[in-house]
């Protein structure tokens, strides 16, 4: 005769505990004072850095007309899109912006693939002046532009560069390639050597591993470097005025200066275009932007 043993039904049931429990409760922090302080005080400061931007495109929607009889500090009557019309006309921005982007694309190239080269070296091989030459691609990022300007005005005219923009190029490429190779090559030493090592093993050239194995890892920290350099040289004013004469190879940035008059000024108009050359920089941001986050954020959780 057999006897059938049953579990009692509590003994199959999940603790209470563990069905009730929110999904990730265990991950919540308990919510403290200095938390609390530190979110205050990131939204003021995301607030202040917005007011300057937010007010440029407020002004830069209201016509002159109005901000000049109620001052700008008032409630609009009017909202128009005609000073970026004018702006785009009279700047002649489509010209402007197309000289920059010829300076600013090839620029950020030539700086990404000869910084990630020269990182590669120096955070994959031992060599006697490695920390050398690091420390003077990082010592090159103290050098003041300023300083250098006449000997380089001289150079640039002896190699017949000046007023090119190949010469805009190659100086903003000069003074770019520090602060890469220095970001680059932290992160490349982060990368496990067993990866490179592997690849030598199966008989790959020193180049097929910069390549095909180094260089795809190093993805975000090219898109977040890509993003901050189309950023910095897009926005360069400094070496076009120095170094270019001819107004029809300035960079979009001096498009500003064709909206000013001799003796009247229209804040609203130059509002409105200086909208317009940032809007670059935001799209070049809006698409890079997972990358962007995800290069900030390398070594984060290590």
């Amino acid at each position: 005769m057999s006897t059938a043993t049953t579990t009692p039904a509590n003994s199959r049931r999940p603790a209470r505990d563990e069905t009730t429990r929110p999904a990730g409760a265990e991950h919540r922090r308990p919510l403290r004072p200095a938390r609390v302080v530190l979110h205050v005080f990131l939204i003021v400061c995301a607030v202040l850095w917005l007011i300057p931007l937010l007010w440029a495109l407020y002004t830069s929607l209201r016509p002159y007309s109005e901000t000049a009889t109620k001052g700008y500090v008032s409630l609009p009557t009017t909202l128009t899109l005609q000073n970026y019309i004018t702006a785009w006309n009279q700047g002649q921005m489509p010209r402007f912006f197309l000289n920059s982007l010829l300076i600013a694309v090839p620029a950020v190239i030539i700086v990404l693939l000869l910084a990630s080269a020269a990182a590669f070296v120096l955070s994959r091989f031992s060599f006697a002046l490695n920390i050398g030459l690091l420390m003077f691609f990082t010592a090159a990022n103290l050098l003041p532009q300023q300083v250098i300007i006449t000997p380089l005005y001289r150079l640039f005219l002896n190699l017949g560069l000046y007023n090119t923009q190949v010469g805009i190029v190659l100086i903003n490429v000069a003074f770019q390639m520090g602060f890469c190779v220095f970001v680059l090559s932290n992160f490349m030493r982060t990368l496990p050597h067993e990866l490179t090592e592997a690849a030598l093993v199966d008989g790959a050239s020193v180049w097929r591993q910069y390549t095909s194995v180094i260089l795809p890892l190093t993805r975000p920290a090219l898109a977040a470097l890509a993003t901050l350099e189309f950023a910095w040289i897009y926005n360069d004013f400094f070496w076009a005025l120095v170094l270019l004469r001819d107004g029809s190879l300035m960079p979009v940035t001096t498009a500003l200066n064709n909206l000013k008059g001799n003796f009247f000024t229209d804040n609203n108009l130059i509002a409105a275009g200086a909208i317009l050359v940032a809007l670059p920089t935001v799209l070049i941001y809006v698409l890079l932007q997972k990358h962007f986050v995800s290069g900030l954020t390398l070594g984060a959780n290590k």
